[in-house]
């Protein structure tokens, strides 16, 4: 059964890593759906953050293959760990008309999302949530008129757990 998955890859900082893995998944005729890559705590390690809808049987080589990577530290699956968190950001610019500014701020209000700037045509506004919570902003606001709309794609991190004995925290 073909299922998102959200794994998360911890690399090196070096030239070309990021090109190396989406070569690999080009190569093996994956698609990725979205990929984010940031600094950790450490600047010499970067995690990438990529998501994909695939079988199991295909995700398990596709980390497989991420690990075999010249730079890669680690690769984790965390689509069925029971205690993970997805988060995803949107900026949106609408052209609402001036009459139905407050309904959409109210609007805004309620989805916990932040006005960034606002002028005479338009205003753009800032969310973060997991990705339903965006996609139920974005199909009540759209009414409004969305010129455009910028989404971060998918990043997670799994939550703490109480190690067991001989395990590190947190795996």
């Amino acid at each position: 059964m073909v299922e998102k998955h959200t794994i998360i890859i911890t690399v090196m900082n070096n030239p070309g890593v990021l090109a190396r893995i989406s070569g690999l998944l080009f190569q093996r005729g994956y698609n990725i759906e979205s990929a984010i890559a940031a600094p950790t705590e450490d600047p010499e390690i970067y995690k990438v953050i990529i998501v994909v809808q695939e079988s199991d049987e295909h995700i398990e080589q596709i980390v497989k293959q991420l690990n075999k990577l010249i730079g890669t530290i680690r690769v984790v699956d965390i689509s069925h760990k029971d205690n993970y968190i997805v988060r995803e950001y949107i900026i949106l610019k609408l052209g609402v008309q001036q009459k139905y500014r407050t309904d959409l701020l109210e609007l805004a209000r309620h989805f916990n999302a932040h006005a960034i700037d606002i002028e005479t045509d338009h205003i753009i506004i800032e969310l973060s949530g997991n990705p339903r919570k965006i996609d139920r902003f974005i199909e009540l606001v759209r009414p409004f008129g969305i010129k455009e709309y910028v989404r971060s794609g998918e990043f997670a991190m799994s939550e703490y757990q109480k190690s067991k004995k001989g395990e590190k925290n947190g795996n």
